[in-house]
């Protein structure tokens, strides 16, 4: 971030804990997923969301613009709902239909947001489940803007 006065990885609060990330990404209530457009807009929308180990999980209707865009071009980005200590990450997002990975996010889907959906609810012909893992994930502290700022950069 040149021209922001961030301190290096030692100084300030130093650079954050991935268990601090995890556990925003696990205690979020809303996410903003952002894809993109055919003709290269940004396009955003809040979801729910569950993070699962190295995974972020959230289903959409089939005909949303935003799985139309993710179809299209998988990457984007989600952001945790919380703009002062965010968890941002850039990935590729993959749309599943694996009845035991649907099983799991609604198992996940239903004690998070404490629903009673059946794993019909992610029927793969009315609402897509799509997992993001992530390549780059950025977070911050707003109590240290200078001195947290970290990246994580995840490879295949």
């Amino acid at each position: 971030m040149p021209g922001y006065g961030i301190a290096g990885p030692e100084q300030g609060s130093g650079l954050l804990h991935w268990s601090w990330a995890a556990e925003r990404l696990t205690a979020a209530r809303n996410y903003w997923v952002v894809s993109v457009w055919p003709d290269g807009r940004p396009h955003t929308m809040p979801v729910w969301g569950m993070w699962d180990d190295s995974t972020l999980w959230f289903t959409s209707s089939t005909g949303s613009r935003k799985v139309r865009n993710l179809i299209a071009d998988p990457r984007c980005c989600v952001s945790t709902e919380d703009a002062s200590d965010p968890v941002i990450i850039e990935g590729i997002a993959r749309i599943v239909t694996e009845p035991p990975v649907l099983q799991r996010v609604i198992d996940l889907m239903n004690a998070k947001y404490r629903t009673d959906l059946g794993v019909d609810f992610l029927d793969p012909e009315r609402n897509a489940t799509i997992g993001v893992r992530p390549k780059r994930v950025f977070s911050m502290l707003h109590s240290d803007f200078t001195g947290s700022p970290t990246r994580w950069i995840f490879e295949d």
